[in-house]
């Protein structure tokens, strides 16, 4: 990165870390159950609500209860289940029109991150019904105050019923970016560890580990308090004892208990310290591909602490050892690196993959100047990062493709994440006839040498 922008990004970003005890953060109040939501709305004299979910919450019957104890209340509920594992500006656009044609009065977020990014944006669009999506991308462009939201989760990793920010994919370009505004903090939050309960274990895996992300990412970035690290190292200890744990067995009460409180921690950690690298480069392959967001952030996150290198060392040691991950003691460099190794043995473990299938060569520098608009200068990361320095985290994660495979977009990865979700893989396309699988290996090849011709042909004219 040109050092005068490093300058503007480290300024920026210190402007926020001295502001941060004069914004208005604010934690959603808990609930403990359905029940409770249902009294509290009808206390606010609610007469009718618009769930937003989706097609595997409500397969799953996961919503019977909340609507039965609104009913119970006196409180009718629309449903509206198209949300996308990623989801788009059209849904929404559909999920405000079904909130003002049933004449709704508030919003209830039934899901993982997705729904509840969509209900966050409905509530957005609700409140500046003259401002379309693509105007509220970046920070603070909302500020009016949403109907009122409640959040439901029903996956222990997201941590979106704490947070600031909602990540919208705009379908026909496929470009997925952040609307950040205090105003979409959900005013409530039922946190029932019984919605998780059950869940497959890829979406325990890749939700567990995407609040891990959050936690580290959070930690060891320049703008923490004392609170956001301690809620930091709370979640990596939790998720270090209990994840495991709900992967191998989903019905292990304790453990999704825990595993919620640690996505919880998680997120407000990640809402008042911010993230880096890793979301900005995972938001960048979902709005592409389609790609699951807790597994990119499972794949990518070594790989990032990797490129940081010794500039997040001594954060990283000191969470490792803080969080129960090394010993006391061990020297920065040592507990730094066992982290990394942790992180990957948990991969393993879990069956996510170290690679991701479906990224082409010739769509990465647009991606990567996503991810760099996303990142910079907001996210206060140990190591800033351009455009062309961020191309190598998609390389590092590429997976070296079969010769002639068909392209793969990763929506079935993503198809089921949000839990209810089933995150998995992206299925594999059968691959082609010899003949084709030559011809696509030598086209490929010559790209990517047309490619390196350019960059150096550009070194040499900046030389001179």
């Amino acid at each position: 990165m040109h050092p005068v922008r490093k300058i503007w990004c480290r300024i920026y970003q210190t402007a926020f870390r001295i502001a941060l005890p004069v914004l208005p953060y604010r934690e959603p109040k808990p609930l403990a159950s359905f029940a409770d939501a249902a009294a509290l709305l009808a206390e606010k004299r609610v007469r009718r609500v618009l769930i937003v979910t989706d097609k595997n919450i409500m397969r799953l019957g996961l919503t019977r209860e909340l609507e039965d104890d609104l009913a119970d209340a006196g409180i009718a509920a629309s449903i509206y289940d198209e949300v996308v594992p990623n989801p788009t500006i059209a849904n929404v656009e559909a999920a405000r029109e079904r909130y003002l044609a049933d004449g709704c009065e508030a919003l209830i977020a039934f899901g993982g991150g997705s729904a509840m990014d969509c209900a966050k944006v409905v509530g957005a669009r609700l409140a500046r019904p003259k401002k379309p999506v693509t105007r509220m991308r970046g920070i603070l462009r909302v500020l009016l105050p949403l109907p009122l939201l409640i959040a439901v989760p029903t996956t222990a990793g997201t941590g979106s019923e704490t947070t600031l920010a909602a990540v919208i994919t705009d379908g026909e370009t496929h470009y997925k970016y952040p609307i950040n505004d205090f105003c979409l903090i959900p005013r409530y939050a039922v946190l029932d560890y019984r919605t998780t309960l059950g869940l497959p274990p890829a979406v325990t895996a890749t939700t567990g580990m995407d609040a891990l992300v959050h936690a580290t990412e959070a930690y060891i970035g320049r703008s923490t308090t004392r609170e956001t690290r301690s809620r930091a190292i709370e979640a990596v200890r939790l998720i270090r004892t209990y994840l495991l744990r709900a992967y191998r067995d989903g019905a292990d009460a304790k453990a999704r208990e825990h595993m919620l409180r640690a996505a919880y921690c998680a997120g407000i950690a990640f809402t008042k310290s911010y993230v880096g690298y890793v979301h900005a480069v995972a938001h960048s392959l979902g709005g592409q591909y389609g790609i699951a967001h807790g597994l990119a952030n499972a794949v990518l996150l070594p790989h990032v602490l990797d490129a940081y290198g010794a500039s997040c060392e001594r954060r990283l040691a000191d969470l490792a050892r803080r969080s129960g991950v090394a010993a006391e003691g061990t020297s920065d460099h040592d507990a730094s690196q066992a982290f990394i190794a942790w992180v990957r043995k948990m991969n393993a473990a879990m069956g996510i993959p170290t690679t991701l299938s479906g990224i082409r060569d010739e769509d990465i520098p647009v991606m990567a100047k996503r991810a760099d608009a996303e990142g910079n200068p907001l996210y206060p990361v140990p190591l800033l990062m351009d455009a062309t320095e961020l191309e190598s985290l998609y390389h590092s994660v590429q997976e070296p493709a079969p010769a002639g495979a068909a392209d793969e977009s990763g929506e079935q990865a993503a198809a089921t994440e949000d839990v209810a979700g089933s995150e998995t893989d992206a299925a594999r396309m059968p691959a082609a006839s010899l003949p084709h699988r030559l011809a696509h290996a030598v086209r490929t090849q010559i790209r990517r040498a047309r490619r390196a011709a350019r960059r150096a042909g550009s070194r040499i004219r900046t030389n001179r």
